[in-house]
């Protein structure tokens, strides 16, 4: 454990929360995926978020639920309101970094250019920042001075309103929409929510996946179940009738989920993800369901692309091979040479054919 990563979270709330409502239609901004993207880093030790909060009476409380510390800046006019809060998040940042020397990693969250010096200013002092900001709104002077930066819309978790529907149909497209329901029943265990083996061989794929590609090195099985505790900290292995996590791992090495390998110490193994096996069979069959649905030389649309394949094979998840999302792993796909994957400005959607064209 004294090996992880302190990380300390400095939110700069308006502009990252506004910028996403602006660019999303309205759409609520949502902490936890950032919680979660974060967990797979380190251990979070601090977390502010600064703002006039009395314009975010809802947002307050959703922070306050996730445990971030809502620091006040009283309301003012303009610009000097905003300089304020900037100023404020700058100064405790920087005061952060010098009083706690155990803190390795300093995540601010925010597209605004003006805290570019704040982030070399950290870097002097031998820290790593990770810059979070709405894809957007975000300056383009800011990504690169940091040593990682994370766009809100991407993580895992942040729900996009879905597209205007597309100007024309130039191409051969599939027909969910009356089995939509029928084909994800997901939400409908209100009760007892994310409990059964699938949806924990999802959540531990994508887990490993994400530590694999945060840091680079080996994923133990104590580091993985200290990760998953951050995203849920009443995860028990127990609750899908497993004695013990080791055990959760053997069941889910099994069925292909995960592969173990022995780790630096016994009894905690080296988990990763399997290199062959489900991935191929996905990717194969993402093939043939893209040369059925596509004949000749058409092209099939990626929008209810996953109900056709679960028609086909009703456990298909891409969740559990890895991927965060089925764009991420139909672009997997393209990189194994089973599809071509292309952005099709007149569809108004992404467009798979079996060969490049």
């Amino acid at each position: 454990m004294d090996q992880e990563d302190r990380i300390a979270l400095f939110l700069d709330y308006e502009n990252l929360a506004l910028g996403f409502r602006d660019h999303h239609g309205g759409h609520a901004f949502d902490f936890r995926p950032i919680a979660d993207a974060l967990a797979e880093r380190g251990r979070v030790v601090a977390r502010r978020a600064y703002a006039d909060w009395s314009y975010f009476d809802e947002d307050r409380r959703m922070l306050t639920r996730n445990h971030v510390e809502l620091i006040e800046i009283p309301q003012r006019m303009g610009a000097s309101r905003k300089n304020a809060a900037d100023i404020k998040m700058a100064v405790d940042a920087v005061e952060l970094a010098f009083e706690r020397d155990y803190i390795s990693t300093f995540v601010i969250c925010t597209g605004d250019s003006d805290f570019t010096p704040l982030v070399h200013k950290l870097r002097e002092l031998n820290k790593r920042v990770i810059g979070v900001g709405v894809e957007k709104s975000t300056s383009a002077l800011l990504p690169p001075a940091c040593d990682e930066f994370l766009y809100y819309d991407r993580l895992e978790g942040v729900e996009i309103p879905p597209a205007r529907a597309p100007r024309g149909r130039p191409t051969r497209q599939p027909t969910v929409e009356p089995r939509q329901v029928e084909q994800e029943p997901e939400p409908q265990p209100a009760e007892e929510p994310g409990r059964d083996v699938d949806r924990l061989a999802a959540l531990v794929a994508q887990t490993v996946a994400g530590l694999q590609g945060s840091s680079g090195g080996e994923v133990t099985a104590s580091r993985l179940k200290r990760t998953l505790l951050r995203k849920d900290p009443t995860f028990s292995e127990s609750d899908y009738g497993f004695r013990t996590f080791g055990e959760l791992l053997r069941h889910l090495a099994t069925n292909n989920v995960v592969e173990l390998a022995e780790g630096p110490a016994k009894g905690d193994p080296e988990v990763s993800l399997p290199e062959h096996g489900d991935r191929e069979i996905a990717f194969g069959l993402l093939r043939s369901v893209v040369v059925e649905l596509a004949g000749g030389d058409g092209a099939v649309a990626l929008s209810g692309l996953k109900d056709q394949l679960r028609r086909a094979r009703p456990d298909f998840g891409e969740q559990k091979l890895g991927y965060r999302s089925f764009l991420q792993f139909c672009k997997a796909a393209t990189t194994a040479g089973a599809v071509h994957l292309r952005w099709s400005p007149e569809a108004d959607d992404y467009l798979l054919t079996p060969e490049a064209p």
